[in-house]
């Protein structure tokens, strides 16, 4: 049962439904999920919608409804996972916390998605991906030096919690296998922000070094960065000798091996800025394309930088099923993003486009009066 709305809780439950579970989308009546009302659209249908609800069943209820609350708590009894997104307090000042639920059905799987989680100094502060971003430490080290900290181009605090919460909901229904024990779930965008810091947290506790804005390049290994080239710019990504040593010989210069400055990853770290001179002087002589076939064949990681057009119509992208034709009733057909969990016994399936607001209300009504 799908209380969210907006990006971290449908997303979570989207990624569920399309590994088979059966998804009641709890909904505001008339009004629904506010991404419903967010662009772009697709015959006055909502694009972002129809992506994080696909596979979904869609009922409206008032929660404050004596006779909707009535029937709610027929579909609770049944239920193995509620997913909530509001602010922590809110179910509960409605009578649908864990301690009140898991009474009705104690092998609830309760999880809660939130900006700074269930409990902690911070819990009742309104947060929204960016803040997520600016407290959990990623937007001071996103960006170049001499540019403000940087938002990413995505919402990977909505994301990455989304992504953990299907991951302790997975791990909590394997627990409750085994013991039939239910549980609480509790994930945090600022803390999900901060797990993906990875180094950069222990170049702090282990060195003391607060890690700065670097722009594309590597901390610490080097060539690791984008680069220009005669035509458009590539990135290359060398963060070990070996790799050193495949560059040197495609560009032909392998004197650089010898070269006191660049001897040592650690030593290219520190010596990038000359490093990056030699190496676009070389790449000016090819188009990005072609350093990239070179580059490749020789067994560095490069690539070109794609927009998402570009992306988005590339073969691996189609071979790998990334972005798929669902048929909408209202939007037509739509392209949406695949899933990107590759099973080989039991493959991931979109089972139906977004619901319309209310569409099952019928039947799950029918279903809870029996």
């Amino acid at each position: 049962m799908d209380f969210s709305r907006v990006l971290a809780g449908p997303y979570c439950t989207m990624m569920l439904s399309d590994m088979g579970a059966e998804v009641i989308k709890i909904e505001r009546p008339e009004l629904g999920d506010d991404t419903r009302h967010f662009g772009p659209f697709q015959n006055g249908e909502s694009g972002y919608f129809m992506f994080l609800n696909r596979g979904k069943k869609s009922i409206e209820m008032n929660l404050k409804d004596p006779d909707d609350r009535e029937s709610l708590m027929e579909l609770i009894k049944d239920a193995d996972v509620i997913v909530e997104n509001f602010r922590p307090g809110v179910m509960e000042n409605l009578g649908l916390g864990y301690e009140t639920l898991k009474e009705v059905n104690e092998g609830l799987i309760y999880c809660s998605i939130s900006g700074f989680g269930q409990y902690g100094p911070l819990k009742k502060r309104p947060a929204y991906d960016l803040v997520a971003q600016a407290m959990g430490g990623i937007a001071s080290i996103t960006g170049h030096p001499d540019n403000p900290p940087t938002r990413s181009g995505a919402s990977l605090g909505d994301m990455s919690a989304a992504l953990y919460a299907a991951y302790g909901i997975m791990v909590a229904l394997f627990h409750r296998e085994r013991t039939g024990i239910g549980q609480a779930i509790d994930v945090a965008m600022v803390d999900t922000i901060f797990s993906l810091l990875e180094h950069n947290v222990m170049r702090y506790t282990s060195e003391g070094v607060i890690p700065e804005r670097i722009g594309s390049r590597h901390p610490i290994s080097a060539p690791f960065d984008v680069f220009e080239t005669k035509e458009g710019s590539i990135v290359i990504a060398t963060a070990n000798e070996p790799l050193f040593v495949k560059l040197c010989s495609v560009m032909g210069k392998e004197e650089l091996l010898e070269d006191e400055r660049f001897k040592t990853d650690i030593l290219r770290g520190k010596n990038e800025a000359e490093l990056k001179v030699i190496l676009e002087e070389w790449l000016s002589g090819y188009t990005a394309d072609e350093a990239v076939d070179l580059i490749s064949q020789a067994g560095v990681p490069c690539s070109t930088i794609l927009n998402i057009a570009e992306i988005s119509e590339s073969d691996h992208i189609k071979e790998r099923e990334m972005l798929l034709d669902v048929e909408h009733p209202v939007a037509g057909k739509t392209r949406i993003p695949g899933n990107p969990v590759k099973l080989s016994a039991t493959p991931v399936q979109i089972k139906s486009p977004s619901p319309a607001l209310g569409e099952h209300n019928n039947m799950i009504k029918k279903t809870t009066e029996k």
